[in-house]
């Protein structure tokens, strides 16, 4: 299977890796996986003061920082895996990673907040749920 697990280094992310320790059918190494995480653009003011390679450099730090400690835990459970950094809407971004990467599969945490947390404040999890065609797994 082609499994995209979306992780922002939240604790909802670390859930969902714990989960997937604990499923060898999902947590196998026949499988092939890819990390995405998605930062948020920077407005466009922000990135015209600071210019675009530094603004840049600074989306790729972000990225580092989440993907890194994540790479090194799958590689300590014998996974390894392909890394993916996006920038854009967190929602959009990895629904339509998954579908044109023609993945079988998309794990990812969720905060859980319900439904009147959703009307209040929206929820990643709710938009890739409404915009990808990839089957997808939340672990709370």
């Amino acid at each position: 299977m082609k499994i995209l697990l979306a992780v922002d280094g939240s604790e909802y992310t670390k859930k969902m890796l714990a989960y997937l320790t604990t499923h060898d059918e999902l947590f196998s190494t026949s499988n092939q996986y890819t990390l995405l995480t998605v930062n948020p653009q920077l407005p466009p003011r922000a990135r015209a003061a600071v210019g675009k390679e530094m603004a840049e450099s600074f989306q790729r730090e972000e990225a580092e920082k989440v993907l890194g400690p994540v790479t090194k835990f799958l590689l300590r459970h014998g996974i390894d895996a392909k890394t993916m950094a996006k920038v854009g809407h967190a929602g959009e971004t990895i629904a339509k990673t998954a579908d044109t990467g023609k993945f079988d599969l998309l794990v990812m945490g969720s905060h859980g907040h319900g439904t009147l947390g959703n009307l209040v404040m929206g929820s990643v999890a709710t938009q890739v749920l409404a915009n990808s065609k990839v089957p997808v797994l939340l672990v709370r």
